[in-house]
């Protein structure tokens, strides 16, 4: 295969995902307390947002690039 053609489906395949999560989800693990032997520890949950245009930037820009290669070939 060729390089345009493998950059363009993985283009287009973090486009369909980026458009069906809408985020990344990270935890993260923190002290609260730590007193001697005591240890208390917090589970923190964030979150990436990705708005839907980067998506849909993704998909467009991988779509167009498989058609360009397609035209090249």
């Amino acid at each position: 295969m060729k390089p345009m053609i493998i950059i363009a489906v993985i283009l287009i395949a973090l486009g369909v995902v980026a458009l069906a999560y809408q985020g990344i989800s990270y935890t993260t693990r923190e002290k609260v307390v730590d007193l001697g032997p005591l240890k208390l520890t917090a589970d923190n949950t964030r979150t990436i947002p990705l708005p839907p245009i980067v998506g849909a930037v993704a998909l467009v820009g991988g779509v167009a690039l498989l058609v360009i290669a397609r035209k090249r070939s």
